[in-house]
């Protein structure tokens, strides 16, 4: 049993999130977690909202609200779309915790003790109209490399290149739209990543070797391009204040830092928030998941799930964050980075509100569906485009078709025919032994590439198991084999149970709420393997004759031409695209 870390970039809090923000990394992680720990490894899986920065400010500013109330509410609004969703979460914390204040605190007095961090003057926009220092997201114009008329003046939303406020063309304030702007001079603090750029490139050398070509390539694009000095403060009311006994009058001037300082350290705080958490009695050690954690019997591997857009900030500059600190915070060790999940070809975008948004996914159908269709469909090696079409292909003939009409005919058979009891029959024939050699092969590959995190073919595996057992049902048709053997068909259908049972251990990671189902549908005296060997996949045994079984509702709907036309004319959608 191995000891199992695993983060998901932390969603923000400005409102709920797309699909594309799903898919991208709490989703994975999910599922990456949820078969770890049905494969016997200690697993502790981590996130949070991230709540400081401009986004906060605007978005409570829009709503009227001041933002601690506004992150409070927003934050349990996302968390309560996350139960939806079924995400295991260990810890869901939040970014302005008091744990994320101390240890980010700690973290820049450290750094600042090894020469890290500098306080520089430097000339930074003043928006005349609002009568403040602008920081970098508060500033919108024109993209100078692609032309997007909707840039931030820290990252271009379109093509993703990290910007300076003073790159954009036409800049206006995004508090009052105002051009009034001028520069003016002011103090903050720096994180010298020139000075520790030689130590993330070993670091990047010795460890990237296996992470997928897409946040290796992105990482060593940053280190290509040259680590420079980036600003770690900001001039903002909501955030982590920078300590007044280390720093006494950017303390008195209110200065907070840069969101993208503190929340990644965030994943450590959110881990100490968890061990807050425990209950009477519980001792929970977050140190042991992050200090020290590269050794001896308790080492962790640490897993960390992004959109690409994260890339950058996980793999080069936290690393840089904690090498800077001379204490042996436990770094990432495999990076799994995402494409983009588009919407009939146009990006996902929460800021201007286009695709399906996770709260009206739920509204219109339940979690299973869309985990399935999203990890059939992930963009793990190009940008993929979601289509309604694609969609409810996916959903009919996959869950449907394949899984749910499996599981109904043959309980709803069985039961018609044999009672309420799983039959008994003959015992297993050549065809049964021929289906075991079958399931167990596939469900090593199904395994291989779970382990390996190549989740779209993981979820290729899984539905070639389910066409098994539709394979043998069709061949053994039971329906026509108890007319002249009804002990043979008794066999057919003990065996069809028991791979239901299967598929309801083995889908768990990908749809939990329909495998409880199907487990459920068999009242066993003890019912708590976690996995299925490849010996008892052989087998297909693990529901004895005499066992009392129920037919569950019907797991999947199948989506019709009517509700796919109400789809696409509530959401929007070209059929003439349709994958």
């Amino acid at each position: 049993m191995a000891r199992h870390l695993i983060t998901s970039a932390l969603p923000y809090i400005n409102g709920i999130k797309h699909l594309g923000n799903m898919v991208g990394s709490m989703l994975p992680a999910d599922v990456y977690a949820r078969y770890l720990r049905q494969r016997g490894h200690d697993v502790l899986y981590i996130c949070a909202t991230d709540e400081h920065g401009t986004p906060a400010e605007l978005a409570a500013k829009e709503a009227g609200l001041p933002v601690d109330v506004f992150c409070a509410q927003a934050h349990d609004a996302q968390k309560a779309i996350y139960d939806g969703f079924e995400l295991s979460f260990d810890h869901f914390g939040r970014s302005s915790s008091a744990e994320n204040r101390d240890v980010t605190q700690h973290f820049a007095r450290r750094l600042h003790a090894n020469g890290f961090i500098e306080e520089r003057a430097i000339r930074q926009v003043y928006s005349l109209a609002d009568e403040r220092f602008l920081p970098d997201r508060y500033i919108v114009g024109t993209c100078p490399h692609c032309g997007y008329d909707k840039a931030r003046g820290d990252q271009c939303e379109n093509c993703t290149r990290v910007l300076d406020p003073t790159d954009l063309i036409e800049p206006r304030s995004a508090i009052s739209g105002s051009t009034a702007l001028e520069v003016r001079e002011t103090k903050h603090l720096f994180l010298l990543q020139s000075k520790l750029a030689g130590e993330v490139e070993a670091w990047i050398d010795a460890n990237s070797a296996d992470w997928p070509t897409l946040a290796s390539s992105i990482a060593r694009k940053w280190l290509t391009e040259g680590l420079k000095d980036r600003a770690i403060t900001r001039d903002l009311d909501w955030g982590v204040p920078v300590p007044a006994d280390t720093w006494p009058e950017l303390a008195a001037e209110g200065k907070v830092f840069y969101v993208w300082f503190d929340a990644p350290i965030e994943y450590i705080g959110s881990t100490k928030e968890w061990a807050d958490a425990a209950g009477d009695g519980e001792t929970r050690d977050w140190n042991s998941w992050w200090y020290e954690a590269d050794s001896g019997e308790n080492a962790v591997r640490y897993t960390q799930f992004m959109a690409k857009d994260n890339v950058p900030f996980h793999t080069v500059m936290f690393p840089a964050t904690q090498l800077g600190t001379r204490e042996p915070w436990k770094r990432v060790d495999y990076v799994k980075a995402f494409n983009w999940l588009n919407y009939y070809g146009g990006k996902f975008s929460t800021s201007q509100r286009r695709g399906i948004f996770t709260d009206a996914a739920l509204e219109l159908l339940p979690a299973d569906y869309w985990r399935y269709f999203l990890m059939a469909n992930a963009p793990e090696s190009d940008d993929t485009s979601f289509t309604w079409e694609l969609f409810a292909s996916s959903v009919n003939k996959d869950l449907a078709d394949t899984l749910g009409n499996f599981v109904n005919r043959v309980l709803s058979f069985s039961r018609k025919r044999f009672g309420d009891e799983v039959p008994a029959g003959a015992a297993a024939g050549e065809a049964e032994a021929k289906l075991g050699e079958q399931i167990a092969a596939l469900l090593a590959e199904y395994e291989s590439h779970m382990d390996t995190l190549q989740f779209r073919k993981g979820a290729q595996a899984l539905r070639a198991l389910w066409s098994a057992g539709n394979s043998y049902l069709e061949e053994k048709a039971p329906w026509m084999e108890i007319k002249t053997d009804p002990e043979g068909a008794a066999l057919t259908l003990r065996t069809a149970m028991n791979l239901i049972h299967l598929y309801a251990i083995i889908s768990e990671p990908f749809i939990p709420g329909s495998a409880k189902a199907m487990r459920g549908a068999f009242t066993l005296p003890s019912d708590d393997a976690p996995w299925v060997g490849a010996e008892e996949a052989r087998a297909l045994a693990s529901v004895p004759a005499g066992t009392p079984f129920t037919v569950p509702p019907v797991l999947f709907a199948k989506i019709t031409d009517e509700d796919l036309a109400s789809y696409v004319e509530r959401f929007g959608g070209d059929p003439d695209q349709a994958a």
